[in-house]
């Protein structure tokens, strides 16, 4: 059975409006130099204390600050027309009132999510698929008892988090918690209005940390995994710690059906919060960018680059100008820490450096060579998204490599293939032109198109290098170096290559 992750928002079906609604507009200044004023607590909660009998008094606190979110997207449409009434036979009889009936019309479509009150003067923490199209926004709180129309801050579709500000004062704003102090196993209550029936809680634990690689969902993720129910409708909604305080915002479930399956996902609060500081003090969100194409570190490349184990991201390109550059860091680093906050991989990498403001100046931990070292970086922003895909160039001709890279061919890299490529100058190699899909090349990564431009760290100018430094290669392991183009992506990164085994 095919599992998908689906965003829990609900659609309902479009009825009379009886409040008055603010068009909602993408507001860049409005609001720029306001401050949120939100209650935050550090303090992890008490683990070895007795459970209790009821959560009553936590859903007392938090309820208040939960609230339903109604969003309206206008859809213009024009009915379909059968092609022969705009025949004159049929027009001599009907004249244009078919025509005349099939004007554009505009069609309501209306979704359904929850959000969280942050602080008293009406910031309002969601999902940003709830509002992602949105046209107009409806804020409801005590289930429906008093309506607020609202206006969008911001939405960052790459942590899926939006701001909401309706225009209130002294409202029950909910405390934030450090989600870094969450543990695997700590108790946690979901609110929200799931399938539009009224605020709901359910409850449940912890069930993972970090988890990422979700496919079909936000750039950023670092999600909070519960079994508490999500259902649609829950969207923005509110993760709660048993003390009450705001530890995520729930965005989504693994399910083959849209309904709970026990495997809910939350955005830790740390880092809507970040999203939410910066939304509303500069109307976008700005990330740090170091420069660099980072890298997981498996066992072979552990062993490779003699490492004590697999923490940490390996450099596998350097950006030209880039901070990273700027600050003397090269491929075949392994960054082990940011300001002292441990790297456990590629993707723990980016999102550390992309919560640190741009312009903050970080110290990074590097092991270079089997030698600890210590980089101090100053961020800039990091650039907007570029797009990806494009074919590659597939070449047929060229020479078997043998040895280490059975099962590989590689010719020389002529100009016309560089420029099909959008090689850089600077880049030299020998073109991989087929790999065995059985051999061990394969396994690796290895792909054709790819540019080998080290082996065992000796630099290889063409084919000849490639051939000649494969029969030199001993070892069970041989460490490639390679530049791949993948659309308007391009960079080096490292593969290890198993020696032990053929091509069949």
């Amino acid at each position: 059975m095919k599992l998908t992750l689906k965003p829990v928002f609900g659609l309902c079906a479009v009825g009379a409006a009886t409040a008055v609604i603010l068009t909602v507009s993408h507001l860049n200044s409005w609001g720029r130099d306001e401050r949120p004023a939100f209650n935050v607590s550090t303090t992890p909660v008490k683990r070895d204390a007795g459970g209790g009998t009821s959560y009553a008094p936590v859903v007392k606190k938090v309820a208040p600050s939960v609230v339903n979110i109604y969003s309206t997207h206008f859809v213009k449409e024009r009915p379909m027309v059968n092609p022969l009434l705009n025949d004159p036979f049929f027009r001599q009889f009907f004249g244009n009132q078919f025509q005349d009936n099939a004007r554009e019309r505009t069609r309501k479509e209306q979704s359904l999510g929850s959000g969280v009150i942050v602080s008293p003067d009406g910031y309002i923490l969601t999902a940003n698929h709830v509002v992602a199209e949105a046209d107009e926004v409806k804020v409801s709180i005590a289930d429906d008892k008093k309506e607020y129309t609202a206006r969008i801050i911001g939405k960052d579709s790459a942590t899926d988090i939006a701001v909401l500000k309706i225009a209130a004062d002294n409202l029950p704003a909910v405390t934030l918690a450090d989600s870094d102090q969450l543990e695997v196993g700590d108790i946690v209550l979901a609110l929200g209005n799931p399938f539009g029936v009224g605020q709901t809680v359910t409850m449940g634990i912890i069930s993972a940390l970090g988890r990422s690689g979700l496919p079909g969902f936000n750039q950023y993720q670092n999600f909070i995994q519960t079994d508490a129910a999500i259902n649609p409708g829950n969207s923005g909604g509110a993760l709660v710690d048993v003390e009450g305080r705001l530890v995520g915002i729930n965005t989504a479930i693994v399910s083959p059906s849209g309904g709970n399956n026990g495997i809910g996902f939350a955005v830790p609060i740390n880092m809507a919060r970040t999203v939410l500081e910066r939304l509303a003090s500069g109307g976008k969100v700005t990330r740090g960018y170091l420069g660099i194409i980072p890298q997981d570190i498996d066992a072979d490349l552990a062993q490779q680059f003699n490492l004590p184990d697999q923490n940490g991201a390996l450099i596998g390109d350097v950006m030209a100008g880039t901070p990273a550059a700027k600050a003397g860091l090269k491929s075949g680093d392994v960054i082990l820490s940011v300001n002292g906050k441990p790297v456990d991989d590629a993707h723990g990498l980016q999102l550390t450096v992309s919560q640190i403001s741009p312009g903050s100046n970080v110290t990074l931990k590097v092991i270079r060579n089997g030698v600890s070292r210590t980089f101090n970086v100053t961020l800039a922003e990091l650039p907007g998204g570029d797009s990806t895909g494009g074919d590659q160039n597939d070449s047929d001709s060229g020479n078997a490599v043998a040895d280490a890279l059975d099962g590989v061919t590689v010719a020389d890299l002529d100009p016309q293939v560089r420029a099909e490529l959008r090689a850089p100058a600077g880049i030299h190699g020998a073109l991989v032109t087929d790999v065995n899909s059985d051999s061990n090349s394969a396994d690796a990564g290895l792909q054709p198109n790819d540019l080998i431009v080290e082996i065992n760290r000796q630099p290889v100018a063409n084919a000849d290098d490639a051939v000649r430094l494969c029969k030199a290669a001993r070892g069970e392991h041989i460490l490639v170096k390679i530049w791949r183009r993948d659309g308007n992506f391009a960079g080096t990164r490292f593969l290890s290559v198993d020696n032990t085994k053929r091509a069949k």
